[in-house]
């Protein structure tokens, strides 16, 4: 199979409005990716190390030391087969910028808006970012968490690195923090897969799309982690239920998920068995394999689903992937939207993130206690 290339850019343009001091700073969050192959090893031992993602007991840093040495090379060749790296940041940057570009139309009371971006396990890191933001003056900022659906495995594993990293780098609450932690059911998010979906299901012969089935793929989770009672796949699941409303439920559709790791449990059913099934049954013409539970495209979607699963299909014929968010315009302005609605309510997080951060802090390192720790006041306004 031939390589999908990821964008040639890993960075794209600064932000042009230098000459003035922005009013609000637009951070969004994501577990981020090696932009090129060389950054892999440091990548995968970051991803390991957290133990809010993948607990490994209380060896956790001895056993990232060694899973990220040993899955090195195969994840490089994986990047190098994807056009030498993830394009994570590319499009993280693109769609942060576009939507602060939005924003200083929309919302003039706010603007300027700044975009920046901050990794959990990448380059440019949370840490690296706060300092950048101190620097240019930020006093107002929008934490925007990148994964639609809740865990404290993602989207809390990130908030609790901002917070540790503000207790740190910012102790005197230079910075008013607001946080948007899920958006499971954004319209602009769903509107753009139902674009997706209906664009590879008229790829198929008229005669066979009423026969196509849809499968929504997310990102698995350890059962160690659904059990405490997390967010994740309820959340995943309403998202997935507000597309097929849009879509009028014209195809029948499962939710399945992907990327398991190691030998513990993970939420199933596992993607690549399901498809496997289902695309050897005459009954089906076709398959769209639908990414629900990503913003863009990287190692999951460009090797995982592209490469992978397809080279393990009997008929990859009947198979096509939906494309991920990345430039859509529908799903852009649709954050764009939520940010300003945000900013417009003067709330600083959702009611649902203290409850999750009761039910995760007892598992996670160093984590807030509270989401008002870090979300509120300026400690000079407090």
């Amino acid at each position: 199979m031939l390589k999908r290339l990821v964008p040639t850019t890993t960075r794209f343009v600064r932000w042009n409005s230098t000459a003035i001091k922005p009013k609000t700073g637009v951070v969004f969050m994501n577990m981020g990716g090696p932009s090129t192959v060389k950054e892999t090893h440091q990548f995968l031992f970051r991803l390991f190390s957290d133990a809010d993602l993948i607990p490994l007991g209380p060896f956790q840093n001895i056993a990232a030391k060694f899973i990220a040495r040993r899955r090195t090379p195969t994840i490089e060749k994986h990047y190098e087969e994807i056009g030498g790296g993830s394009p994570i940041r590319y499009w993280s940057e693109y769609q942060s910028k576009r939507v602060c570009e939005i924003l200083d139309k929309t919302s003039p009371e706010t603007a300027p808006h700044k975009p920046y971006v901050a990794f959990r396990y990448a380059d440019p890191l949370t840490e690296e970012t706060l300092v950048k933001m101190k620097k240019d003056g930020i006093t107002r900022a929008v934490a925007f968490s990148q994964y639609p659906q809740y865990s404290c495995s993602t989207t809390g594993s990130s908030m609790n690195v901002l917070y540790n990293a503000t207790l740190e780098l910012d102790p005197e609450r230079s910075i008013e923090w607001s946080f948007i932690d899920r958006w499971p059911k954004l319209d602009g998010f769903l509107e753009a897969f139902k674009e997706h979906i209906e664009q590879k299901i008229n790829e198929f012969p008229e005669e066979n799309r009423k026969n196509v089935v849809v499968i929504f793929s997310a990102h698995s989770l350890p059962m160690q982690i659904v059990n405490r009672g997390d967010s994740y796949p309820a959340e995943v699941a309403a998202t997935v239920y507000a597309i097929m409303e849009k879509l009028k439920f014209k195809y029948p559709y499962r939710l399945v998920w992907q990327s398991k790791v190691g030998p513990k449990p993970w939420l199933g059913a596992q993607t690549a068995k399901i498809v496997g099934k289902l695309e050897r049954d005459e009954a089906i013409d076709g398959i769209v394999l639908v990414p629900v539970a990503f913003t863009s495209d990287h190692i999951e979607t460009l090797h995982e689903l592209d490469i992978e699963l397809m080279d393990d299909l009997v008929y990859p014929e009947k198979v096509k992937r939906a494309e991920s968010m990345n430039g859509n315009e529908t799903f852009i302005t649709g954050l764009a939207q939520l940010v300003k609605d945000h900013l417009a309510s003067g709330e600083y997080h959702s009611r649902q993130l203290e409850l999750d951060t009761i039910l995760g802090r007892e598992f996670s390192a160093n984590s807030l206690h509270h989401p008002q720790e870090i979300f509120g006041p300026a400690k000079n306004e407090k």
